[in-house]
């Protein structure tokens, strides 16, 4: 029997698998085999953006699997170059025709891009997508709160999910406390530190590991999921990906996950988001 993840409910009311499979820097000739491998682990929660050029590959394997759409639940992500309002529904109906899809169930703008001043309007064609059932819920990655505070004052969209870079060395606290008090789920990329940052030697991540006869990284996972956060791993190997699904069978202890998230310290690892355009 597969085992399949918990769900956390949008403030759209569509429920969302809380631990999916991410495919960012997967190469577009190995997606299909890799988000195959992935289904069959028992992901049902897939992961994409236009940028990463792997779009069809994603869609291949979801149509091959078998899978019932219902039953899958597949985001991608407006670039930033293609912001505005035809172009982006020029571009959500390019990621549609790739993926193979009549919907999606979550698309976001991938960066504020503030340089280019139009991720509102971007926002505002975002709803009329929505409204036409091509997106079941709309969303935002790499936000910060000016960013959020102006899309909640200038549209009508409270969005679904703020995807940003989260691990325990890097919690984004003003974010996620925004988020939550606006009803805004937290999806985190890059939940393990993405190898830049040493999570898997922190003595309380190893003691934890240790306790709980688990891996480093199922700790971190498990942490992730504790704190209510959507996270989605990515590895191009089998085993990892059945390791990283092997996290519901124990629970993190009040005083772990209180060592765990000790370890913040701003630890970003990626660029900042004012700094993408």
């Amino acid at each position: 029997m597969t085992l399949s993840a918990p769900t956390l409910t949008l403030n759209d009311g569509h429920t969302i698998p809380q631990l999916g499979f991410g495919v960012f820097k997967v190469e577009p000739d190995e997606t299909t085999r890799i988000v195959s491998d992935a289904l069959d682990v028992g992901y049902r929660h897939i992961d994409t953006a236009a940028i990463y050029g792997n779009e069809a590959g994603v869609g291949a394997a979801l149509g091959a699997s078998g899978i019932a759409r219902s039953d899958l639940f597949v985001t991608t992500k407006l670039w930033n170059d293609r912001q505005g309002t035809q172009s982006a529904f020029d571009a959500f109906d390019e990621s549609l025709e790739k993926l193979g899809l009549d919907y999606v169930d979550l698309y976001l703008i991938h960066w504020p891009a503030p340089a280019n001043d139009r991720y509102v309007e971007s926002m505002k064609a975002f709803e009329q997508i929505r409204e036409s059932g091509r997106a079941r819920s709309i969303g935002v990655s790499n936000f910060l709160v000016p960013h959020l505070d102006r899309l909640l004052a200038e549209t009508d969209v409270v969005p679904a999910v703020n995807q940003i870079e989260l691990h325990p060395a890097h919690q984004q606290p003003e974010v996620t406390a925004f988020a939550r008090a606006n009803g805004i789920q937290i999806e985190a990329w890059g939940p393990l530190g993405q190898g830049k940052y040493p999570l898997f030697e922190e003595p309380v991540v190893t003691v934890a590991a240790e306790a709980h006869e688990k891996t480093p990284a199922q700790v971190v996972i498990r942490w992730h999921l504790q704190t209510g956060n959507i996270v989605f791993p990515k590895s191009n190997r089998r085993e990892r990906m059945i390791e990283n699904f092997d996290v519901f069978d124990f629970e993190l202890s009040r005083t772990e996950m209180a060592t765990i998230s000790a370890l913040e310290r701003a630890g970003r690892v990626s660029a900042h988001p004012n700094d993408v355009n």
